[in-house]
């Protein structure tokens, strides 16, 4: 068992959501830090049942008159259950934490019910400051970083398996979409996307499908906290700025499992995106579980030039590229120095695959391996 960065505030009077994708480690997680809470797991068949048919019958497995905590796993496969809960915290004080891998069910259903009586959070995959010396940047830009691919005696099936249970029966379970083949297809052709911006009328003409069905399916991939959009800084701009978001799958891992490899594609091609999706996602978790309070987005102007990751929030301002390469030549600053030159405020960085820590004209650059591990000490810590 990992010991997680995340920490929830188990001392205080409210109930928690905890979010995440399926197989960051939330269930297992909880069960360490809350031993003696009654736990509810709506993905056994036999409980999923009872409550389904019945939300009210929630209060009849609360059996001890002493139970203070109430942990209900999935509770996005039940979201009526939310007015149960609501009157338990109000009539016998009970504490619940909620865990969700999908937030749509909720948001359309009743999650405002608890509004101002539940905290949320949450859970990423792994980061590299949780796995210590057994981290391996080879491996994780391989595979990725959810907690069994790092224990599996075979990565790369456990992720295979992990897309055609999870990804794909989860949206037929939820009966999100009609066509499952056609969805199937999509995930592939998003793939091409990653690290890229959005051109949903170019997906649909790929697909055969129309624009507003992509639009859709993009969502869909966020609803179930399995992608994510970053959006263009666009702070007192000074330059014409691209408009439309950028795409990412959350984890390197299900992104390489889901990008299909041709005789066309160059090693350069995928890595490149792979790294990018591993800083994303190690910066995503690092902003969550710190409380750091950053905006994440990108960078990019009409004329071409741009910057991967903008972090902009209390905890400082930071201007983040990256680059596959194990040597920065002066080319590759072109983005970071048109931004400082209309953000003079930011720090900037480049994140790079060589060994040595430099600076060159302000920026500095950061070798992987060292930015992964000791994050916070690059990009500040408010706590």
């Amino acid at each position: 068992m990992f010991k997680r960065a995340l920490s929830l505030p188990l001392e205080e009077k409210s109930s928690l959501f905890l979010f995440g994708p399926r197989g960051t480690g939330k269930t297992s997680w909880l069960k360490t830090i809350k031993q003696q809470a009654l736990y509810l797991d709506l993905l056994d068949f036999s409980v999923y049942e009872k409550l389904s048919a019945s939300p009210d019958r929630l209060r009849t497995f609360i059996v001890s008159p002493n139970t203070q905590w109430v942990i209900i796993d999935e509770v996005q496969r039940v979201p009526e259950l939310l007015q149960e809960v609501h009157r338990l915290i109000e009539s016998q004080k009970i504490r619940f934490i909620l865990t969700g891998s999908s937030a749509r069910s909720l948001r359309k259903k009743g999650v405002n019910l608890l509004a101002g009586r539940a905290l949320t959070f949450y859970m990423h995959p792994l980061i590299p400051s949780e796995l210590g010396d057994a981290f391996s940047l080879e491996r994780a830009l391989t595979y990725g970083l959810l907690p069994s691919v790092i224990t599996h005696e075979n990565p790369q099936k456990y992720l295979e398996s992990y897309v055609q249970t999870y990804v794909k029966e989860e949206v037929m379970q939820e009966g999100l979409t009609r066509n499952i083949g056609t969805f199937n297809k999509f995930l592939e052709v998003a793939s091409f996307s990653q690290g890229n911006i959005i051109n949903s009328a170019e997906v649909a003409r790929e697909l055969g499908v129309s624009r507003s069905t992509v639009v859709d399916y993009f969502q869909i991939l966020e609803d179930l906290l399995l992608a994510v959009r970053i959006n263009p800084f666009s702070q007192r701009a000074k330059r014409k700025i691209i408009a439309h978001p950028k795409f990412y799958f959350f984890d390197t891992g299900v992104f390489r499992v889901l990008r299909p490899k041709g005789p066309l594609d160059t090693p350069e091609e995928i890595d490149g995106a792979a790294l990018e999706t591993l800083i994303l996602q190690v910066l995503r978790a690092v902003n969550d579980y710190h409380e750091l309070g950053y905006t994440i987005s990108f960078w990019r102007t009409a004329t071409g030039h741009e910057v991967d990751f903008i972090l902009y929030g209390p905890a400082g301002f930071y201007a983040i590229e990256i680059k596959r390469s194990a040597k920065v030549s002066m080319s590759m600053l072109k983005g970071l120095k048109a931004f400082k030159k209309d953000y003079e405020q930011a720090s900037c960085l480049v994140v790079y695959m060589g060994q040595h820590h430099q600076e060159i004209d302000g920026i500095r650059l950061v070798p992987c391996n060292d930015f992964l591990l000791h994050i916070l000490d690059f990009i500040g810590n408010k706590k």
